[in-house]
């Protein structure tokens, strides 16, 4: 029986010492293999590391812009829904324009009074100008009269003087030299009384003169203030037309959070509309990237939507600063004890193959990685 277990175990030491070197030369294998293998992987690593640079710190961006009213008021209709596709110009929503269709009216009627206070300036003038040539055909008659009158003292003077010397001798009688003298001194106060009309006359035509000048000024002013009627009633119109909230850009309205019968100010930002126009990556590289980045680098960019296909991009432009420049609250290292901290700039690539199918569903702000091609 002892001689039997012997035996088993004498068997057992022999097929182990035959297993041990094939033990030995599997595990030797193994490691071999796994020190080519992360050799391999190390210096697949080092070579692309030499020829790109990657980052994960980067997302879609896209332009958007702000739905925002021109003026105050109520909301009437809403006409577009959450994610909508709208074209340029399309309407959006429509405000309550009858107090604005009042203004209108109002700034129309005001023109029309300014035009008719027009026409009566110029009538105005027309009349002062028709009132300057009468004044001055009166003053031309006047002095007709004035030329007739002094005949009339000079005749009257020479009968007076036949008289004077005639009543010496008394050839005449008293009563014939007082009719004489009489005819003279009425002839020269006739002179006077013609001559002070004359002068009024005169002074009547600088007076018409003065008032036609001043109706043709008051024209300028009639002008002045149609004009400016006419910026009041462009202005109304104007602001009507704002009572429709159209679409900017075409594109896709984001989420509305406004309902019809709600009030909203000039200003205020109801909501957006992401533009279709275009699409590009911001990509967030270290400062110790950059040494071999330049503009017109290819750029390969994976979405992590959609991980098995990869966008051709290049790289367009360097952000003129950090990000941390342009935070909130910048950084200021010499205010305190100093800790540096890599920065990170931001790079924009834009995409090469624009009709790529999947470029349509892509979308601001989704999470990308980029690799970029430094040869």
């Amino acid at each position: 029986m002892s001689t039997t277990i012997m035996d088993k175990n004498m068997e057992k030491k022999k097929q182990e010492k035959v297993l041990a070197p094939k033990k030995n030369l599997r595990f030797i294998i193994v490691l071999v293999l796994l020190v080519v293998g992360g050799v391999w992987f190390g210096l697949t690593k080092y070579i692309h590391a030499q020829h790109h640079e990657e980052t994960d710190d980067a997302q879609i961006e896209a332009n958007i812009s702000p739905v925002i009213p021109r003026i105050s008021g109520y909301i009437t209709e809403v006409r577009v829904t959450d994610n909508q596709a709208v074209h340029k110009g399309d309407t959006l929503m429509i405000l309550d324009d009858r107090d604005l269709k009042l203004k209108v009216n109002q700034a129309e009627a005001s023109l029309l009074t300014a035009q008719s206070n027009l026409e009566a300036a110029k009538a105005s003038t027309t009349a002062a100008t028709a009132n300057i040539g009468t004044s001055k055909a009166n003053v031309s008659t006047i002095n007709a009269q004035i030329e007739a009158a002094r005949v009339t003292v000079w005749r009257a003077t020479q009968d007076f003087n036949r008289y004077a010397n005639l009543i010496k001798d008394h050839s005449i009688t008293q009563q014939q030299y007082e009719q004489a003298l009489a005819a003279k001194q009425m002839a020269g106060h006739q002179l006077q009384v013609l001559i002070g009309e004359r002068n009024q006359a005169s002074q009547q035509v600088g007076v018409v003169a003065s008032q036609s000048n001043a109706t043709a000024q008051q024209i300028g002013i009639a002008n002045s203030i149609i004009k400016q009627k006419q910026v009041d009633v462009d202005d109304a119109k104007l602001n009507l037309s704002y009572a429709v909230i159209t679409a900017p850009e075409e594109g896709l309205v984001s989420k509305v959070n406004v309902q019809p019968g709600q009030f909203i100010t000039a200003g205020q930002q109801l909501f957006s509309v992401v533009l279709n126009n275009d699409i590009w990556v911001v990509a967030n590289f270290k400062e110790t990237q950059f040494h071999k980045m330049k503009v017109g680098q290819k750029v390969t960019v994976h979405v992590d939507a959609f991980p098995d296909h990869n966008f051709e991009a290049q790289l367009t432009s360097f952000s003129p600063a950090t990000g941390a420049r342009f935070a909130l609250l910048p950084p200021d290292n010499s205010s305190g004890n100093f800790v540096k901290v890599v920065q990170r700039l931001p790079v924009k690539i834009e995409f090469i193959n624009k009709s790529d199918s999947l470029i349509q569903r892509v979308r601001p702000g989704m999470n990308v990685s980029v690799d970029v091609h430094l040869d």
